[in-house]
């Protein structure tokens, strides 16, 4: 009979070698999770202003960053008063084709996510907010124009009771009377009840904060199902969301976020310096810069400052032009308003031109940003009246004052040239040869007068010849 000659470990022995190798597989697990964290930490965008071309760049490239980096998640620290609708739906198409989640946190506490802000919070993966924080309004609106108007519902009578959650639901609102206003709002209503059924959040307040602009708490945001939870700070919505299932566009994920490190991704110069030049208001002032600079060197050739100032605001307003819904027929009046602003300084039409170019400046300045492109209740994406009406002013005031130093001058007596030697006074220096000299303005000029004239006589000048001076002594009279 032949017998195993390796030996069995069986009994307590087997039990210990199992344990062993189950401590250590958990050991290298988590030996292997710190090194995924340490390698890959949770990035944190920062926006705390309205949504615009600077701050959907800004989260788009950052999106772009953490799946490079293979980040677990994304943290998009918002407080928002509104945006754009072209700058939002451009940060909502990243984030629903991003593969890593986005969890969307209204921080700090007595920040919104209003208007804009309140898509881009249905459209994340993960939507949380800070205590004391509101999100909703998301009624687009033009534009520069303080808002739609809306028809307050009368609240209820004392002693009625409120509806009951099973009674039929209220009638929608009244269509707006504009169609413009009624196709933004349906389109925009449409799009937040796809992004809520996507998430699966409320969808019925969704369409009510575009409707009716209603807006929520906090702690009612995640009551109603509008939100996914309440976090005192991203340590603790890190912790919240350990665990949670999120689909993406490749299929579900199930994170793994606690005790995970953040690395904060703050705007850099070239986002704030996006944020700064498309503002509208300072796109016009430096489109006013631009064209005035490159006038003046063109009109006075040989500087250069004015020149190259000009042509740098002018090629910065023209960028931040291009990332706005500018209407071209605006921004021609404009060009038409300096235009003829410059021509009545070089050109006497008594103001007409002046006067015209004021009107188009102004007609161009309330034009130039597109009325119907909506934009999501922010306030100052518009220029304002007083900034339009004080530039068209100091332009009109430029004008008038290069007037009228052309103007005095025109009346100013004449310095030099042959009208300036009429009526000078001088001196008869010499009389040689039948020729006569005389001083006159610190010049020796061969004079002639009908009587024989003296050195040392005083003499004025009535007239020229060539170069040769017609003169009759001091104190007479001469009829021409």
């Amino acid at each position: 009979m032949q017998t195993d000659s390796k030996p069995k470990i069986s009994g307590p022995g087997q039990r210990l070698a199992n344990r062993a190798l189950r401590w250590w597989l958990l050991a290298l697990a988590l030996c292997w999770s710190a090194l995924a964290a340490q390698a890959a930490p949770v990035p944190v965008l920062t926006v705390h202003d309205a949504i615009g071309p600077a701050s959907a760049d800004y989260i788009i490239r950052g999106l772009e960053r953490a799946q490079q980096q293979g980040a677990p998640v994304v943290v998009i620290e918002l407080d928002t008063p509104g945006g754009l609708d072209t700058s939002m739906r451009q940060i909502i198409r990243a984030i629903l084709a991003s593969t890593v989640p986005v969890a969307t946190y209204v921080s700090p506490s007595g920040s919104r996510a209003a208007s804009a802000g309140t898509y881009i919070l249905y459209a994340s993966h993960i939507a949380a907010m800070a205590p004391a924080t509101t999100l909703g309004a998301a009624t687009p609106v033009a534009i520069g124009l303080p808002g739609l108007p809306q028809t307050p519902k009368p609240a209820p009578a004392e002693g009625v009771p409120s509806k009951p959650a099973s009674a039929p639901a209220d009638p929608p609102p009244t269509a707006p009377a504009s169609p413009m206003t009624a196709k933004q709002v349906n389109d925009a209503a449409a799009f937040i009840r796809g992004l809520a059924d996507q998430r699966g959040r409320n969808a019925v307040w969704a369409e009510r904060a575009v409707r009716e602009a209603v807006s929520l708490t906090a702690a009612e945001a995640l009551q109603q199902n509008v939100i996914d939870l309440v976090a005192t700070d991203i340590a603790d919505l890190l912790t919240q969301i350990d665990g949670r299932k999120v689909r993406l566009a490749g299929g579900e994920l199930q994170l793994g976020t606690r005790g995970l490190r953040t690395e904060a991704l703050p705007p850099d110069w070239r986002h704030r310096l996006l944020s700064v030049i498309a503002n509208p208001s300072f796109a016009l002032i430096l489109l006013m810069i631009g064209v005035y600079g490159l006038m003046f060197e063109f009109s006075s050739p040989g500087f250069g400052v004015p020149g190259t100032v000009g042509a740098i605001c002018l090629l910065l307003a023209l960028f931040a032009l291009q990332l706005l819904p500018v209407n071209y027929a605006a921004l021609a009046l404009i060009l038409l308003g300096f235009a003829l602003l410059a021509a009545e300084l070089v050109t006497p039409a008594f103001g007409v031109l002046g006067i015209g170019g004021v009107v188009a400046f102004v007609a161009g300045g309330l034009l130039l940003f597109d009325r119907d492109v909506p934009g999501l209740g922010v306030p100052g994406l518009g220029v304002p009246l007083p900034l339009i009406f004080g530039l068209a002013l100091t332009a009109a005031a430029a004008v008038i004052l290069g007037g009228g130093m052309a103007l005095r001058a025109r009346r100013a007596p004449v310095v030099s040239g042959a009208e300036q030697l009429i009526g000078a006074r001088g001196e008869v220096t010499q009389v040689t040869d039948g020729q006569t000299w005389a001083r006159i303005h610190g010049e020796h000029w061969q004079v002639r007068a009908t009587a024989p004239l003296q050195p040392g006589q005083r003499v004025r000048v009535v007239g020229m010849t060539d170069l040769i001076l017609q003169v009759q002594p001091e104190g007479e009279r001469h009829d021409v």
